[in-house]
């Protein structure tokens, strides 16, 4: 088994976030057993995969083509999911996620921690599986992550250049344009395409971290889930008031739910917001 390799795993363990266990024989030694973590498995899948890492005593893998389902997944509700790199997990069953989870934590106390005898409670599911989160940080990009399905059309593609959502993993210098994202309440949502139309209609600048030159950085909502409190936080790279007093006021106009706007002006390269002033 080397690096690139594309093999057939059956998968019978879990570790986490997404990541399947597959135990193969060791090439060298048979009663050995090898451990492969495919990414985008779980339990009772088969899977076609990739290696794409190779250790001495295990290796990573990519799911390319699952084979047969597990009767643990479930359809993701998000269309983002598998793209984003914002939920690992969102295609299996919240069931099994806190089944899993649960193992996890008595794994860390009793194999690692040396602990024997442990009474453990079960864990307490949430009420809210979908729009639990009261804050999410969104960032605005000059260079939008395309999808699969756009670059095959790429003659329609005529936005490449202004993108509000969330960063792919491991990739720093482009943003995958997010229009719903479920973590936060639908209102966030709302807030969250509006402020990209605002922006992008006015053809306002996004800062780059190549040039340092651009205005628009991040947009931050937080909404208290046992208050009606709602703010908004527009992260940018130096003063408009101009500008900032009609984003501000448009958005009033619009959602009567926000008791707060805030623009943080980070005038540093690194993507660190901090608290200047409130409008």
């Amino acid at each position: 088994m080397k690096k690139g390799d594309i093999r057939k795993f059956e998968i019978e363990g879990y570790a986490y976030e997404g990541k399947g266990i597959s135990k193969i024989s060791d090439e060298e030694n048979t009663e050995k057993k090898f451990v492969v973590f495919v990414n985008g498995s779980y339990p009772g899948d088969t899977v076609e995969a990739q290696i794409i890492k190779k250790k001495k005593s295990y290796a990573d893998a990519k799911t390319l083509n699952v084979i047969t389902k597990s009767d643990k997944r479930t359809e993701p509700v998000c269309s983002y999911f598998g793209t984003c790199g914002g939920c690992k997990q969102q295609d299996l069953k919240y069931s099994e996620q806190l089944f899993y989870k649960q193992e996890q934590v008595k794994d860390i106390f009793q194999r690692i921690g040396g602990f024997q005898h442990l009474v453990m409670e079960p864990i307490v599911a949430s009420e809210n599986i979908i729009y639990y989160r009261n804050k999410l940080e969104f960032s605005f990009a000059d260079r939008r992550w395309l999808t699969k399905a756009e670059i095959g059309d790429d003659a329609s593609i005529n936005d490449r250049n202004f993108a509000l959502g969330f960063h792919i993993p491991r990739i720093f210098d482009k943003v995958l344009d997010i229009h719903e994202c479920f973590l936060q309440s639908k209102i966030s949502n709302d807030i969250l395409n509006f402020t990209r139309e605002f922006f992008k209609n006015r053809e306002t600048p996004i800062y780059s971290t190549k040039t340092h030159e651009g205005y628009l950085r991040n947009l931050v909502i937080k909404q208290s889930q046992h208050a009606n409190d709602l703010m908004v936080n527009l992260v940018t790279s130096d003063e408009n008031d101009d500008l900032m007093k009609q984003y501000s006021s448009e958005l009033r106009n619009r959602f009567p739910e926000i008791s707060t706007i805030i623009n943080n002006i980070n005038q540093k390269k690194s993507q660190v917001a901090y608290f200047l002033e409130a409008v």
